[in-house]
Formats: C-alpha cells, sequence, structure tokens
C-alpha cells in the first residue's frame, strides 16, 4: 500500500480567477496547471514572470511538487490568482518571507473587477452622445 504524500493547499484569488494550490515537499520540483506543465498552460513569457514572481523572490530552499487547479476569468487573473496563493504558501512558512511578499504586493488579493453596465449607459459609466434638440 503505497502512502499518501502530505501536501499544503493554498487558495489565490485575482478578479473572478480562483485557484487551489497544492504544494508537497519532493526530491525534485515539478509545476502543474490543470493537469498541464505550467510553460504549456501560460505560454506568453509575461505569464509566465508572474507566476514565478513569488518562487524568484523567496528561492526557496526545498524542492516542491506543485499542482495547481485554476478556474473563472481570464489567464492573466488567472496568472497572478497562482502567484497570490504560491505567495500565501511561503508567507506562512517564514515571517522574512512574509515580509519581503508583502513589500511586493504579492499578500494582497487584488479585488478590482469590471464594473457592471448601468442601465441607460452603453457601458458602467460612458454615456449615449448628448444632443441639444
Amino acid at each position: 500500500m503505497s502512502e499518501k504524500k502530505q501536501y499544503t493547499e493554498k487558495i489565490g484569488r485575482r478578479k473572478t480567477s480562483t485557484c487551489r494550490v497544492r504544494l508537497t515537499p519532493s526530491t525534485k520540483s515539478s509545476f502543474m496547471v490543470n493537469g498541464k506543465p505550467v510553460d504549456e498552460y501560460f505560454k506568453t513569457a509575461a505569464q509566465k514572470k508572474i507566476v514565478n514572481d513569488a518562487m524568484t523572490l523567496i528561492k526557496p530552499d526545498e524542492k516542491y511538487e506543485i499542482t495547481v487547479m485554476v478556474m473563472g476569468g481570464g489567464i492573466h487573473s488567472q496568472a497572478e490568482a497562482v502567484r497570490h496563493g504560491i505567495s500565501r504558501f511561503f508567507a506562512e512558512l517564514s515571517e522574512d518571507s512574509k515580509g519581503k511578499l508583502k513589500k511586493e504586493g504579492y499578500l494582497k488579493r487584488d479585488p478590482r473587477s469590471k464594473e457592471r453596465r448601468k442601465f441607460g449607459l452603453k457601458k458602467a459609466r460612458k454615456a449615449p452622445q448628448w444632443s441639444k434638440r
């Protein structure tokens, strides 16, 4: 009978994106997002940088097997949600890393999202063209 690995799960959010990040101490590091390697899921260099920002800032001594389930929102907000979840994990490990992550703003759940469209307007705040007569 195989023993189950002990993992730590954190939740990251941004706009309407939500992710569950599972970090398991391992002998070699791996990073999977929705069953795909991170480089396959996040294609652009900017998105890959956002996802790995917390890891490059902390530079952990241990290696982790990271598994992420992310849903909702766009690909950019999903990347920021993943960063938020990973940052929460490293903030819990030590006070020193918590200070670094907080200074960069990675621990804050960015609540900004699209404003709803109001009745009588074309968009959230854009009004139809005004005419005198």
